[in-house]
């Protein structure tokens, strides 16, 4: 085991196994860059039990269950996509490897976009 990585706690070498310490300014910029996700899987949590709290007088029962339900699914999978995505991140910078593309932007657009479609299609219809 090198030096460097005996000086690193042990989570740290059980998560991030291998390569050298990368810049620390890129490890908080890829930590800000989690919890930048986090926020907005949170938005998308509160919108969802909004949806669910006060959709009911706007939406039929099903529809505004079915809202609710993406919604929290969506915050669920941009959550569980912040931190692989931040694990690979990691990985990379540690190894010096490019970073790959970030999956979660086509995701949380996409089911901004369906989330969107269906409310302002129930509003409008």
């Amino acid at each position: 085991m090198s030096e460097e990585a005996k000086d690193r706690d042990w989570a740290s070498r059980t998560v991030l196994p291998g390569g050298s310490e990368p810049d620390p300014r890129f490890t908080l910029a890829n930590e800000r860059t989690f919890l930048a996700w986090i926020r907005t899987s949170l938005a998308f949590l509160a919108g969802g039990i909004a949806l669910e709290t006060i959709g009911d007088g706007v939406f039929p029962e099903g529809v505004h269950r079915a809202l609710s339900i993406l919604v929290i699914a969506i915050a669920f999978l941009i959550s569980l996509g912040a931190a692989v995505r931040w694990w690979k991140t990691e990985n990379r910078l540690r190894r010096g490897k490019p970073l790959t593309l970030p999956l979660i932007v086509p995701l949380l657009s996409l089911g901004g976009a369906v989330a969107a479609c269906l409310i302002l299609g129930m509003v409008l219809g």
